[in-house]
């Protein structure tokens, strides 16, 4: 009897044991990252004229139809809705290195039901997010190419809590850097192809051992751009472009999850892919502009696929002598 209890003491402390071993790895998980997918699209790879300050006003809806798993197959059907607004602005200076214009950005923004991962129930009232910054904004302006560098990051200024049911942020800190261009097919340029990829290197959760993969996102489109004159037919009084917007998603490393933690493991890392359309128009009298995209996701493998909806409104002060 005692020889069997032994035995069963030890098969015990030898599973105790195993399992503070498997703790201290790591594991593949599908978390998300900074990047908001569908901020870009048309001319994605060209600055905005120099010596100007453009304040915006961004509204972003992702509706959530279905959860994919690794096979891309449908195995959720969540009731997921996110949505960002905020105020941003861009300044872009006649200042130059290396033949750029430097520019940056900021966007203060809140979120409501913010999506940490695959889960279905990422349900969160509307509160300040994560802040974006990009110190650094190159732009190269050339007769049938513009080209853009910048490098942005996520500071973890919103709420976060591992498990938390109301978080608006991510909890942790995202550096990012991007690079893309806008290709002209003509001499006045109104018909253009634009590529931006941005590669996002992020650190670990908040309090956590948490660390999110790194992501590839590339975004761009395919567009015609109009003049509408005035009425003497002497010069425009407003801008219109139109076309098709795209964007790719690929996690390129792998999460790191502690095993045992509150977070579901994915054995794989997930994609998406996104194609829509984009309208947008600029009135030169007033110098405000309105802005539309919509994309809708296709071949999503391990997280949402759904639709992107993406609202601008902005006005553009001009600081160059008349």
């Amino acid at each position: 009897m005692k020889v069997r209890n032994n035995y069963s003491e030890k098969k015990m402390q030898y599973a105790f044991t195993v399992v503070l071993l498997l703790v201290s790895v790591y594991c593949n998980a599908q978390l998300k990252g900074g990047h908001i997918l569908g901020a870009m699209g048309l001319q994605s790879g060209t600055q905005a004229p120099e010596k100007t300050l453009s304040v915006y006003i961004p509204g972003y809806i992702y509706s959530a139809s279905s959860l994919r798993n690794a096979d891309g197959d449908k195995v959720g059907n969540p009731d997921v809705t996110m949505f960002i607004t905020g105020v941003g602005a861009n300044y872009v200076s006649d200042f130059k290195i290396l033949g750029a214009n430097y520019g940056a950005t900021i966007l203060l923004a809140g979120a409501s039901n913010t999506i940490q991962g695959s889960y279905i129930d990422s349900k969160s009232d509307f509160a300040f997010t994560d802040m974006y910054i990009q110190p650094v904004q190159l732009g190269w302006h050339n007769k049938r190419a513009d080209f853009v560098f910048s490098y942005q990051m996520y500071l973890p200024t919103g709420k976060y809590e591992l498990g938390g049911s109301n978080n608006s942020g991510l909890g942790m800190f995202m550096n990012e850097f991007s690079a893309g261009t806008t290709l002209y097919f003509n001499d006045k340029k109104t018909f253009h192809f634009s590529a931006l990829a941005a590669y996002e290197i992020n650190g670990k959760k908040k309090d956590t051992d948490i660390k999110t993969g790194d992501i590839l996102s590339i975004e761009g489109g395919l567009g015609k751009t109009f003049y509408f004159m005035n009425a003497e037919k002497t010069a425009p009084k407003g801008i219109f472009n139109a076309g098709l917007i795209y964007y790719l998603q690929y996690k390129v490393s792998d999460d790191k999850i502690p095993v045992g933690s509150i977070l579901v493991v994915e054995p794989d890392k997930d994609r998406v892919g996104g194609l829509g359309a984009e309208v947008n128009y600029l009135h030169l009298g007033c110098m405000t502009s309105a802005g539309f995209r919509w994309i809708g996701e296709v071949n999503a493998v391990n997280r949402f696929q759904g639709n992107t909806f993406f609202i601008t409104l902005a006005h553009v002060f001009s600081f160059k002598k008349k």
